[in-house]
């Protein structure tokens, strides 16, 4: 793919919210961080490595995808323009068999020691290319991570079988990460198995926090057009998810946080619609995806939020404090962030394009 290098200002759209720059963050007292992002293909070599800089800068316990890792669809335009593959371009075939190797070359390697936890998105799911069961194989290592293996035995003794969604503690905060990336999802087995792990974690008094991650945002979000909401079942059993949700923060006063990516701009409350203030209540949520993807306009409606960021590339910086509440601000990430050697490799021109051109939002 050609890119174009027409001289455009980027469009960033301030709704209430401030973007705080990037800078070294070492948590107070007690306190610890971590960092979550989603979609990620498209310029995602070039903007991950410098995401990564930022979870070293803020000493994040874990970095988290909230899945779309690479197009799929099409070749991406980082690793078209890899230096090898501008000189012999990749069929779509070859592309297919590399572009998962390639994110886990140029997207979890920058992160070092930091622990990854790797979510599914729908362009995981592109048939014939991508399939889930392609994702467990390929991704086995990170689905299979120590502690995500402890806590699923935990859990469930003999549960010897890897999921797209799993399930792990830190620190009295319950992290979940829902397989919510095509139609039919969620599904009865993850339902099932949601609730009965979640009604656990509410009986517990160490559990003081419930996080929830997934890649298309529950149902009912300002995001709606670009959710759960897509399929009659995900807008369904995502409704069901949320009132589960709901009854954890108002039952079991448990702090609640519902993170999702999709979308590919920056939204804090996406839960403060109508639907949800006359059905039940509103949740603290977030979309996230700003992790190299094309970036899109706001939908409508968008001024309901508490804030929101178009045409920014970034992750979600959450600081957990002792007794469980989780303040979340965004960490914006410019040009000059992306790390010399993502620089060298690609050539300024074409990070410059990234920043500048690879957007929806003209």
């Amino acid at each position: 793919m050609i890119y174009r290098f027409t001289s455009i200002l980027a469009v960033t759209l301030f709704l209430g919210f401030s973007a705080r720059p990037t800078s070294a963050q070492q948590p107070a007292k007690g306190a610890w961080n971590f960092v979550a992002s989603g979609d990620s293909r498209n310029c995602g070599d070039v903007v991950m490595p410098g995401i990564a800089e930022t979870a070293k800068k803020n000493h994040a316990a874990f970095y988290w995808h909230l899945g779309d890792l690479r197009r799929t669809s099409g070749v991406d335009e980082d690793i078209a323009h890899q230096p090898e593959h501008i000189a012999k371009p990749l069929s779509m075939q070859e592309y297919w068999n590399m572009s998962w190797q390639d994110f886990i070359d140029s997207q979890i390697k920058p992160f070092g020691a930091i622990p990854y936890f790797v979510g599914i998105g729908n362009h995981e799911v592109i048939a014939p290319a991508k399939t889930r069961e392609g994702f467990l194989l390929q991704f086995a290592d990170w689905l299979d991570s120590p502690a995500l293996r402890a806590q699923r035995l935990l859990d469930s003794p003999d549960d010897h079988l890897l999921k797209t969604y799993y399930h792990w503690m830190d620190r009295g905060v319950a992290f979940y990460f829902l397989d919510s990336a095509s139609d039919e999802q969620f599904d009865d087995a993850q339902i099932a198995w949601f609730e009965s792990t979640l009604a656990k974690d509410l009986a517990s008094p160490a559990v003081k926090t419930i996080v929830v991650g997934m890649h298309k945002a529950l149902p009912e979000s300002i995001s709606k057009g670009h959710s759960m909401n897509e399929s009659e079942r995900g807008a369904e059993s995502g409704r069901r998810v949320y009132a589960d949700l709901l009854r954890a923060q108002n039952d079991s006063h448990k702090y609640v946080y519902v993170l999702a990516s999709h979308s590919h701009y920056y939204m804090d409350g996406i839960f403060n619609t109508e639907y949800w203030k006359n059905n039940g209540g509103v949740l603290a949520g977030w979309i996230v995806g700003t992790g190299g993807a094309v970036r899109y306009a706001l939908p409508p409606n968008s001024s309901d939020a508490h804030g929101a960021l178009v045409n920014v590339y970034g992750s979600l910086l959450g600081t957990v404090e002792p007794g469980g509440k989780i303040n979340f601000e965004f960490e914006k990430l410019s040009e000059s962030d992306i790390p010399a050697s993502v620089t060298s490799r690609y050539g300024k021109d074409f990070v410059h394009w990234c920043f500048a051109e690879n957007t929806q939002v003209k």
